[in-house]
């Protein structure tokens, strides 16, 4: 199945062999001015993409991190990038905030934490916009298919499916490459998040650190793999990030990271490829 959505410039095809997808944005919404400032820079690098952003972190290790403008405010300032043409991506937490963030959003995303939560998927599924499913760290891949089916139950056909990694003793993350093409059998487009994969939960104490020099290599294998498309969160000043700087892509290195992934999806899609 393919998802497409459109977008300023064209579209982001999800699935079909249509080319590879680009989810990217900071992971919190810092400012107005920051998101626009993101969302024109990466457009001018990569051409078609959807932005994301999180009005609310409600998941941060501390009581004093960051977590965003809140609902409201968070989708006034989302909601400004429509004009432009840009495709918009965040998360909800609660079953009370799908309906308000549908208003706005392309794409719905529940949180790893939140993949089993029945209530939040039927709230994400019955507003029948797309819904990117991020896969638990607890969870087999396979098992991922009960997020789908409720979300699809309740009007929306039209699910990602996202892997994140998977917890590997405290503060520490895997990637098992076996699970994305067990996820791609269950019938909807794979994503791989090549940013949340080489987080270390609470690994810094009062929040997470990150090895971010592992993003290209996790993200290739994974494109290598065959998955439909790329979640990443890109932010001008990693260290200077108000959530997740530790495990974010540079923006100076987005260009080069992307051009190399969609040569590797072009070999990995080739006919010479195929027919080998």
């Amino acid at each position: 199945m393919a998802i497409e959505i459109p977008t300023h410039g064209g579209t982001v095809a999800f699935g079909g062999g249509r080319g590879l997808g680009l989810i990217a944005g900071p992971c919190v919404i810092e400012s107005e001015e920051h998101v626009h400032k993101m969302a024109q820079a990466i457009q001018k690098i990569v051409g078609p993409f959807v932005f994301k952003a999180s009005f609310d972190k409600a998941n941060r290790t501390s009581l004093a991190g960051f977590r965003g403008p809140g609902l409201t405010e968070g989708l006034r300032i989302l909601s400004g990038l429509k004009p432009y043409g840009h495709a918009v991506l965040t998360d909800i937490h609660e079953a009370a905030q799908a309906e308000a963030a549908a208003e706005v959003c392309d794409v719905l995303q529940i949180p790893a934490y939140l993949c089993r939560q029945t209530d939040l998927l039927v709230a994400a599924g019955r507003t029948g916009r797309i819904v990117n499913i991020k896969k638990g760290q607890f969870l087999a891949p396979e098992d991922i298919r009960h997020a789908a089916e409720k979300v699809a139950a309740s009007g929306s056909p039209r699910v990602i499916l996202t892997e994140r990694g998977t917890t590997f003793g405290y503060h520490n993350l895997v990637v098992d490459m076996r699970g994305l093409p067990v996820m791609a059998g269950l019938g909807h487009p794979v994503v791989f998040d090549a940013t949340h994969s080489v987080q270390q939960p609470g690994g810094a104490g009062s929040a997470s650190s990150g090895q971010p020099q592992f993003i290209e290599t996790l993200a290739s294998a994974a494109v290598a793999c065959g998955v439909d498309g790329i979640f990443v969160e890109v932010h001008d000043h990693p260290r200077h990030a108000l959530s997740d700087g530790a495990n974010s892509l540079d923006l100076q290195r987005l260009a080069g990271f992307w051009k190399r992934l969609t040569l590797l999806y072009a070999t990995r899609h080739s006919q010479e490829f195929v027919n080998a």
